[in-house]
């Protein structure tokens, strides 16, 4: 038998409180998980763009009708507030999600041309294959959204490791793909730490690693992927600047900075990290 770990406590960041228990993936799990996308991928491919892009619609209606379910996770998980979680970031996936799936629709691509004589050329755009995604902690549910979303869209299989404080509303997220018509397996969660993260990205089923996470972690993946030459999406750390110019609101603009700067305690990509005042 694999070996298991003890099971993850996940604890709630505003009361200390255990809110759940989650064991981390085994390898032969994570095996199972990424083997599952690949014969769900192998139908899924072949259903037209249309038929993928009900299912994403389907999905959003779904993330919709249990709002109640998905913020009581997410607040749990990370500690925001039942506000910011109910009236921001799920109507926001959801119309991100409606978003990927017309976009699938019309993906574009070079029309037909004769480059040879006698021969006419095209390019068509396929599908690459099993996905990994590597998701963190600050927006849970909406990098899932994100990356599933766009993933499935182009006609793709997913397995998903959110950070492994934060993985309950990202496994709703797997099983609502499935009951809004999306093959079995198609997407996969597993969970755990960077050990179980870089047993994904390094498996030989999976053909592109997206990661939202730290410069070093970006570092990591691109060398564990270079072997084999998976393609790689990152979006890693920066320091977000914010502009004053001379006729600006002095008034406005504090409120906009402070806003801008302590959103979500701070943890966003976008947080503003410098001013510069002219």
């Amino acid at each position: 038998m694999p070996h298991k770990s003890p099971p993850r406590q996940l604890i709630n960041p505003a009361t200390g409180a255990i809110e759940d228990e989650v064991p981390d993936s085994t390898p032969h799990e994570v095996g199972e998980a990424v083997q599952r996308a690949r014969s769900a991928f192998d139908e899924w491919r072949t259903w037209t763009a249309g038929d993928r892009a009900r299912v994403l619609l389907r999905l959003a209606d779904l993330v919709e009708e249990h709002t109640d379910e998905l913020t009581a996770l997410e607040v749990a998980e990370t500690g925001k507030p039942r506000r910011s979680v109910r009236e921001g970031e799920i109507p926001y996936a959801a119309d991100n999600l409606r978003f990927l799936a017309g976009a699938g629709r019309s993906l574009e691509a070079t029309g037909a041309g004769v480059l040879s004589r006698g021969y006419t050329s095209l390019l068509l755009r396929r599908p690459v294959g099993v996905v990994a995604a590597i998701t963190p902690w600050n927006f849970p549910l909406v990098m899932a959204a994100w990356k599933i979303g766009a993933a499935l869209a182009a006609g793709n299989g997913v397995v998903i490791k959110p950070a492994p404080q934060t993985p309950r509303a990202t496994q709703l997220i797997a099983e609502l793909i499935v009951a809004g018509g999306a093959p079995e397996g198609l997407v996969g969660v597993v969970t755990g730490d960077a050990e179980v993260g870089e047993q994904l990205v390094t498996h030989n089923g999976v053909d592109m690693v997206t990661v939202t996470g730290s410069s070093a972690t970006g570092q990591r993946v691109m060398q564990a992927c270079s072997p084999t030459a998976k393609r790689v999406h990152l979006e890693l750390g920066g320091k977000a600047p914010a502009l004053v110019f001379a006729d600006a609101d002095i008034e406005a603009m504090a409120t906009a900075l402070t806003l801008a700067a302590t959103y979500n305690t701070g943890q966003d990509c976008t947080a503003v990290a410098r001013v510069y005042v002219q």
